[in-house]
């Protein structure tokens, strides 16, 4: 089973994540930041992940703890649920609309983390969360699942649009890219994916 199961307690926050990839859509993702909730949840159900989350921080500072630190967990589960890459198809590229708004997602499990962000925004905040912290999610969350990650919002004119097409583009990618193919090889030339 690709599954995995963390948990993160600092003085900032506390995190519990439980990860499958090959579920059925089983979403709880409970936070206090509404928007992060909704942008998770497209995530999963586009994955077809099973994915809960419950998670506490010091909002009333920042966002950015809580948002981050959810980025680490997600991605130290997405790499512990790939175990050793065998079989996956590896290398995904969608583009996703969201009425006005285009983006592009391109995922490689390299086991080579890199991030390329490309997104603008007119607001500083939808809800309560800082659309900064949308690169430091993705940020966390690549170099935490070790994948190399290109994301960019083509064009857009409404911010939550935007957002929620690079996170409905997220889960398919990784959908495909985590897919499981007939061939039992690791996908690398080098025969190993770390």
């Amino acid at each position: 089973m690709r599954e995995a199961t963390y948990s993160r307690n600092t003085t900032e926050t506390k995190i519990d994540l439980t990860l499958s990839l090959d579920g059925n859509q089983k979403i709880m993702v409970d936070t206090p930041i509404p928007f992060l909730n909704h942008l998770l949840d497209l995530m999963a159900f586009y994955a077809g992940f099973d994915l809960s989350i419950t998670a506490t921080g010091d909002t009333e500072i920042d966002d950015h703890h809580l948002v981050e630190d959810i980025g680490i967990l997600l991605g130290k589960s997405v790499n512990k649920a790939l175990g050793n890459k065998q079989s996956i198809t590896r290398f995904s590229a969608v583009y996703i609309p969201m009425d006005e708004s285009l983006s592009r997602i391109v995922v490689d499990v390299s086991g080579r983390p890199y991030l390329m962000y490309n997104a603008t925004y007119k607001r500083d905040v939808i809800g309560s969360l800082s659309l900064e912290n949308i690169n430091e999610f993705l940020y966390a969350f690549t170099m935490n699942s070790k994948l190399t990650l290109h994301v960019e919002n083509l064009y857009g004119k409404n911010d939550h649009h935007k957002a929620e097409s690079i996170f409905k583009g997220l889960g398919r990618a990784l959908k495909k890219a985590f897919k499981e193919t007939n061939n039992k090889a690791v996908p690398s030339t080098k025969g190993l994916i770390e």
